[in-house]
């Protein structure tokens, strides 16, 4: 539902702040893992984390309303992402003893090692893709865009229908496919033998990704309800977030939630808005 006259600011930042909030804490919270579990510990932690965040998006198709679905999606999906997708990655990094990429100079990480390997998934990020485009009606721009690029008119004969829509489980792919997205177009920008960090491109995909992330969230503001404003911030967040990891990858700025027991209060205060958010989008679902 989108009103083309009145603006809802008040939804679109909310949504946006609260989905912003996951991708510092998300970060954090594996930092602080590695750093207070044992190692032997770690994994079997990680592996029930995917499967509580998987358990999160399965109770969200039999929650009542909207957005408390959207909420359960995005919430569990985070939860799934990084227990059964990035520690699942680090897992076999560290067991089949992957390096990390150092920098020449400063001999410090640049890119952890279970990242290095990730770009080896894209043949599976475009099987999925394939299902969506060839065999799904949805509401995604780009998907919408790359079938009217293909099918031209034959659009409604080929895509005819959609998949059984459960709002949790729309939420929960959207995440796990954007963000999946992200980690390639980065990864694949970082690497020296298609472009590299510095490259004019890569500036330029963070640019893009920028500006995208701005016409996105201008389309959030005509978005009367909550739980269709939270699933528009994820892709508005995802794009804006892209630029943030370019420059810090520059060292452009500091990163503090790779360091986040240096930096306790500025991450206290993004969990407390985080919860303050999710508390009130769950409280106001009741009603």
């Amino acid at each position: 539902m989108v009103s083309e006259r009145k603006m809802f600011f008040g939804k679109a930042l909310s949504s946006f702040l609260l989905v912003l909030c996951t991708m510092p804490l998300g970060h954090a919270l594996m930092i602080l893992m590695e750093h207070y579990l044992p190692a032997g510990m770690l994994h079997y932690a990680a592996f029930a984390m995917g499967a509580l965040g998987a358990a999160m998006v399965v109770v969200g198709v039999f929650a009542s309303g909207d957005t408390r679905q959207t909420l359960w999606g995005f919430l569990g999906g985070l939860l799934f992402w990084t227990g059964w997708v990035e520690f699942l990655f680090m897992y076999f990094a560290d067991r089949f003893g992957t390096q990390a990429e150092l920098d020449p100079l400063t001999g410090e990480v640049v890119t952890r090692p279970e990242y290095l390997i990730l770009p080896a998934s894209f043949g599976f990020w475009m099987m999925v893709m394939l299902m969506y485009i060839f065999s799904t009606r949805n509401g995604c721009n780009f998907i919408n865009w790359c079938q009217r690029l293909l099918f031209k008119g034959r659009k409604n004969e080929i895509a005819a229908r959609p998949m059984t829509r459960h709002t949790s489980i729309v939420t929960f792919m959207e995440l796990m496919m954007i963000l999946w997205a992200s980690y390639l177009l980065l990864m694949f920008c970082y690497d020296d033998v298609f472009l590299g960090e510095n490259h004019p491109v890569t500036l330029l995909v963070g640019l893009g990704c920028m500006i995208g992330s701005f016409f996105i969230f201008a389309k959030q503001l005509h978005i009367p309800v909550w739980g269709a404003n939270i699933r528009m911030a994820i892709p508005a967040v995802i794009l804006f977030w892209t630029p943030v990891e370019i420059l810090g990858r520059m060292n452009l700025f500091e990163e503090i939630w790779t360091a986040p027991l240096e930096h306790k209060t500025e991450m206290f205060l993004i969990f407390s808005v985080f919860t303050a958010l999710a508390i009130y989008l769950f409280k106001r679902s009741n009603k």
